[in-house]
């Protein structure tokens, strides 16, 4: 089992430039609610990319080691202040091990679909079981499928359209696949991408958490701790691992 790397140079050339994924209340809050689950203890990312929360979670004391298959997003988290305190191994995080044991393992910003098979998810809650301390915990941020938006017989959901940036999901729902197509303006000039996801429900999550041995803690609507309720289009979960 091992996922195909979509995120070479085209895409980590231009991660950094989301201002919305990278606004400093966005990064703040994540690192806030990280910080106080890992209560010192050292983390785990799964799909570190450029550092854009394990460099200000390792910042606040936490030590922090990540695991991502892309070699251009972790040159470009070398490059940056404070990578030096990060530690990083190369590979599929639904699958890597590292050595030692962790308080936190964590898993954002709808990562998870990375992931294309449920068997590589399923492996993915695993992998964290395992790197985790018992009383450790798990926590995955992911979108919840944007299926209410599809019109009988429809396949395509549109997520931005904006003067240089339109995206486009495409949906599967027989197999739970989608592909998220971009068509950026660069420059005058189109470039175009596609990358396959497959998206997954909470209570499938749960599931695989309870084959991974471990059991809902929480679940939120976002990082401040917002309730989630049946019209919230994302979820913060933490799992926990029997035994602390």
């Amino acid at each position: 089992m091992h996922e195909e790397d979509h995120f070479g140079e085209e895409i980590a050339a231009t991660y950094d430039d989301d201002a919305e994924m990278f606004a400093a209340d966005a990064v703040e809050e994540t690192v806030a609610f990280l910080a106080a689950l890992a209560n010192r203890g050292p983390a785990l990312e799964f799909g570190v990319g450029t550092g854009r929360i394990a460099l200000p979670l390792s910042a606040r004391g936490v030590r922090v080691h990540g695991i991502d298959l892309s070699e251009s997003m972790l040159a470009r988290l070398r490059a940056k202040s404070g990578s030096d305190e990060v530690g990083v191994t190369v590979g599929d995080f639904a699958t890597s091990a590292v050595s030692g044991r962790f308080s936190l393992v964590y898993l954002i910003f709808n990562t998870i679909n990375n992931l294309t098979t449920q068997a590589a998810q399923v492996a993915c809650f695993r992998n964290a079981a395992a790197h985790l301390v018992p009383g450790g915990h798990f926590v995955v941020e992911v979108g919840v499928p944007a299926l209410q938006r599809l019109p009988p017989g429809e396949t395509l959901v549109p997520f931005r359209l904006d003067d240089k940036h339109w995206g486009v999901d495409e949906y599967d729902v027989v197999t739970q696949a989608f592909t998220s197509h971009h068509l950026r303006i660069e420059d005058g000039k189109p470039e175009r991408h596609s990358i396959p996801f497959r998206y997954v429900w909470p209570a499938e999550l749960d599931l695989m958490a309870q084959l991974a041995g471990m059991t809902l803690k929480e679940r939120w609507g976002g990082w401040q701790r917002e309730p989630f309720t049946s019209n919230s289009d994302s979820h913060v979960s933490v799992w926990e691992k029997p035994g602390g």
